[in-house]
């Protein structure tokens, strides 16, 4: 018997088949979440990400589970008060940097960068293949606080600098606006590391309260001015080779979360952290053009300060060991680290090399 005679022999036209689509709907709940974003309106790659991701969960469940995005100052400020926030579950999610928490704890820092670790392909396999999650949600669960990975940077820049920097030696006494663990490696190699709210670095920058500062790359520096006031523009940001951020949940509402909704909130947050680091990848090229245009004066760090800061960097992690969290996310990693780089040196740093000669050929 064809389909269709079925259908009219058991009293089902096509109106029924329809009706049965909003009937299951109602099975779900209707759910509204506040989320928190760590930035302005104005960093719109940083806080779009969350409207992204809100907008995908929404679209997802047909309306049924809405999350309002808060920019940086309208709920709570930025800096570690969103994850504070969720944690207490003044809002239910924030997207964050969690290295912002890391004066709490140092194993904060693992979930968004540490000098000289991850790259952001290595941090998006390590995370999702390597044990990454489970690991960092043993430690946030602590803090009644689920994570899942919402979006990254790629290698940022080294920031802004009113003077030359030519040596480690010329970093002694600098008040340099770094932020999470980075400072306290750089305070090994005489920094003064200054902890400042993106909205304040420009007018410290420009009294010379602070001599550099460190913010994201070039589509953002651009949009913050730097260049008006600090003409130096180093590379690379060895303390963020990848800059991964997070939506943290606050735990008891991710557990009250149904199944369903658990795997649309995965689903955007994965695709919400592609979408960052290609959105700066294609903004960030003309950004770049722009500053140097407008008189940036590029400058890579020397070998010299690279090395310090490196060893600068081993140093502080032994002292981390004790931390039992921090050492047993920070060996992962690690270990990961080393057979990653053995690969990537093979093929990708290879078949790149390359292609960067010919463009300096002029042959691309």
């Amino acid at each position: 018997m064809r389909r269709r005679d079925v259908l009219k022999s058991t009293g089902l036209g096509l109106a029924g088949v329809a009706l049965a689509r909003p009937a299951l709907a109602q099975t779900q709940p209707e759910i509204i979440w506040r989320l928190a974003s760590a930035f302005p309106k104005t960093l719109d790659t940083l806080f779009g990400t969350a409207e992204l991701f809100a907008r995908i969960v929404g679209d997802a469940t047909d309306g049924r589970f809405r999350i309002q995005v808060a920019p940086a100052g309208e709920i709570v400020p930025g800096g570690p008060a969103p994850l504070d926030a969720v944690s207490t579950k003044t809002v239910e999610m924030a997207h964050t940097a969690t290295y912002y928490s890391w004066g709490k704890d140092p194993t904060f820092a693992l979930g968004t960068a540490i000098p000289f670790g991850l790259n952001s392909r290595m941090q998006n396999a390590w995370m999702y293949h390597g044990g990454g999650i489970d690991l960092f949600n043993t430690f946030l669960a602590k803090h009644d606080v689920y994570g899942l990975p919402g979006g990254n940077t790629g290698a940022q820049m080294g920031g802004w600098f009113r003077k030359e920097i030519n040596s480690s030696a010329d970093l002694a006494g600098l008040k340099f606006r770094i932020a999470g663990l980075a400072g306290t490696v750089l305070s090994k190699v005489g920094v003064v590391p200054q902890q400042i709210a993106a909205s304040d670095i420009y007018p410290a920058l420009e009294k010379g309260t602070i001599d550099a500062t460190e913010f994201v790359g070039p589509y953002d520096d651009q949009k913050l001015g730097f260049l008006k006031v600090a003409p130096f523009y180093y590379y690379p940001a060895f303390w963020e080779g990848g800059a991964m951020l997070h939506f943290v949940i606050n735990k008891g509402a991710w557990d009250g979360l149904p199944g369903s909704y658990k795997a649309v909130v995965r689903a955007a947050a994965q695709a919400a952290n592609c979408d960052m680091q290609a959105r700066y990848d294609t903004v960030n090229p003309q950004a770049i053009r722009d500053l140097v245009a407008g008189g940036a004066q590029l400058r890579p760090f020397s070998q010299e300060i690279m090395e310090t800061s490196f060893n600068a960097a081993q140093e502080t992690y032994a002292e981390l060991s004790g931390n039992a969290d921090f050492k047993t996310i920070y060996d992962s990693m690690i270990a990961y680290r080393g057979d990653a780089y053995l690969w990537f040196q093979v093929s990708e740093y290879t078949a790149d090399t390359f292609m960067m000669t010919m463009q300096r050929a002029g042959k691309l």
